[in-house]
């Protein structure tokens, strides 16, 4: 009898040395549970339409694991978004181009420090409607003619003699636009763009698509992954920079072939709310851990992994972490 009570009192203590170990390590999941609760809050984004797609998967697969952030996604244009970051209004600004320096000095001003982050590469796309049965490409020289004021050319059969005597139809993204910087930059020139009855300008990529297709005299550009979503309405051209018409796709957009329109794609985030927001910094480091599979799912070139791993390290140390 003395043995079965040593027995009996040996697991009954081993019964609660257990259940202690289980309630600890209840204790250490609703710990770890609470701290996850605690991320929430809000991501405010804006800027660049080109930019658009790419941050509207990643805002989605975030809120798959992050519901109790609330992000919200504008689209203002890279200029219009570098007017909210540059006073501290949003907490990442998309961009198609880099912040300008009257930019990053207003920033300045306002105690505010926008720190740059390259999320994919684009090739914006020269198209014209799948309508159009007279060109294949076309020449850096003739997209001048095209644009530009100063050309006075408004017809196709100015342009080459062998196209149409047929009205030229413009179709631009708007002047707040990173992509019309860039195209004014390294096409214009920065050389007044036409400004006529026959141009159409907006900060909607989608209302450039829906011009050009209807419209087999109309040209316009935007970035590469609004041409793939609608290729089957569009003809992408190809751009003869002086070695050739080269055209658009994942491997001319990376090596830079296809110049001079290939280029990477930004947003910028408020250093400062990497520290104070840690929504923000958790959002981040997804949007750099998920950007590349962003890029492909949506028409862009993803970067190389080790530059997404570069930089999830340096918002890391900005955030203090």
């Amino acid at each position: 009898m003395k043995n079965i009570k040593v027995i009996m009192m040996a697991v009954l203590t081993i019964g609660l040395l257990a259940a202690c170990g289980t309630n600890e390590g209840n204790n250490e999941n609703q710990d770890h549970a609470g701290e996850a609760q605690e991320l929430s809050g809000s991501v405010a984004i804006d800027g660049s339409s080109t930019v658009l797609p790419i941050m509207e998967f990643l805002t989605y697969e975030y809120n798959m694991v992050k519901s109790e952030v609330e992000t919200s996604l504008n689209s203002s244009g890279s200029g219009g978004g570098f007017k909210k970051s540059t006073v501290g209004e949003i907490d990442l600004s998309n961009a198609s181009r880099p912040i300008q320096e009257e930019e990053r000095a207003k920033a300045e001003e306002n105690g505010t420090e926008l720190h740059e982050i390259e999320l994919a590469y684009d090739g914006l796309s020269v198209v014209v409607s799948q309508q159009n049965d007279f060109i294949e490409n076309i020449t850096v020289e003739q997209l001048r003619d095209i644009f530009l004021a100063e050309s006075g050319k408004t017809k196709w059969s100015e342009i080459n003699p062998e196209w149409p005597e047929e009205e030229i139809y413009v179709y631009s993204p708007g002047h707040d636009s990173g992509t019309f910087d860039y195209f004014n930059e390294v096409i214009l020139e920065e050389k007044p763009m036409r400004q006529d009855e026959n141009v159409t300008l907006s900060e909607n990529d989608n209302t450039l698509v829906t011009g050009i297709t209807n419209d087999p005299n109309a040209i316009g550009f935007f970035g590469y992954a609004y041409y793939l979503e609608n290729q089957d309405k569009l003809k992408v051209l190809g751009v003869d920079n002086g070695d050739g018409a080269i055209k658009p796709n994942g491997e001319t957009i990376q090596d830079g072939s296809y110049a001079p329109l290939s280029r990477p794609l930004f947003t910028y985030v408020n250093a400062e709310y990497l520290q104070d927001k840690p929504q923000v910094h958790d959002f981040t480091v997804f949007a750099l851990e998920n950007a590349g599979a962003a890029a492909q799912q949506v028409g862009y070139v993803a970067l190389p992994d080790e530059k997404y791993q570069e930089q999830i390290k340096t918002i890391n140390e900005l955030a203090g972490q």
